[in-house]
């Protein structure tokens, strides 16, 4: 929805695909028409979550081996040149293929820490896989053994900080509710031991601090992200709005 600006670069990578499918969620800028430009089909629908709108285009594809992307994500010339040697040779071997995805934080490729390798099945046959309903962050769940590529999926997730703060005010709303939902609860000890956790996890032990101050940026936020949840749950089991 509403990604005039990072779309066609998104569709420019797949010009290798027998087929596009873009499922858009009634943008109001030219999402749809760019899209159509650039030879895709082009579905409109209602927003059911992140993983039934995936699972959606996914069934709405030709072919059964697909390749899923989001509009901030592009395939690199390496993971290009990987996935048509796999197709050439009819993908043998597994069901499915993660990918590393690299993601660019203020200006910089962010290479430590918790966001890289950050492997992600997105390469399947569809017939042995998929979407669940881990809302916000839905994975294919893939019956069969599943290979690793090394060419990265790149990913321009936040078109700038606010964005983000944004982005995980709207996600841990999601997350809370969810697991309110599902019966998990909050203690207080989650509100500060596991924001600390997810810190020096990040920082320390997988070496964010190589990504210089951004990777400073990137575990303070992300403790911040995981504490969010919590406050938010615990404000829902309490009775109030974790919005």
């Amino acid at each position: 929805m509403n990604e005039e600006d990072r779309i066609g670069d998104c569709l420019a990578s797949l010009d290798f695909c027998d087929e596009v499918v873009v499922v858009d969620s009634h943008s109001s800028d030219r999402t749809r028409a760019i899209a159509a430009a650039s030879g895709a089909r082009v579905l409109e629908r209602d927003w059911p979550g992140f993983g039934a709108q995936k699972e959606f285009a996914v069934r709405a594809a030709e072919h059964d081996w697909v390749l899923c992307l989001d509009a901030d994500e592009r395939v690199s010339p390496e993971l290009r040149a990987q996935i048509l040697a796999l197709q050439g040779a009819g993908f043998p071997g597994f069901a499915g293929w993660r990918v590393p995805r690299l993601s660019q934080y203020l200006g910089r490729w962010i290479r430590h820490g918790l966001w890289y390798p950050n492997l992600q099945m997105r390469l399947y046959d569809r017939r042995r896989g998929r979407w669940n309903d881990d809302e916000p962050h839905a994975r294919v769940d893939l019956e069969g053994a599943v290979g690793r590529l090394a060419g990265d999926l790149l990913h321009l997730p936040y078109r700038g900080f606010s964005d983000h703060l944004q982005t995980i005010d709207r996600y841990t709303d999601t997350m809370a509710r969810v697991a309110f939902e599902r019966g998990r609860r909050a203690r207080l000890w989650h509100l500060t031991l596991n924001p600390a956790a997810h810190f020096l996890r990040h920082y320390f032990l997988k070496v964010g601090f190589l990504d210089g101050w951004r990777g400073l940026v990137l575990a303070l936020v992300g403790a911040q992200y995981v504490q969010l949840k919590y406050v938010k749950l615990l404000i829902l089991q309490r009775g109030g709005s974790g919005g």
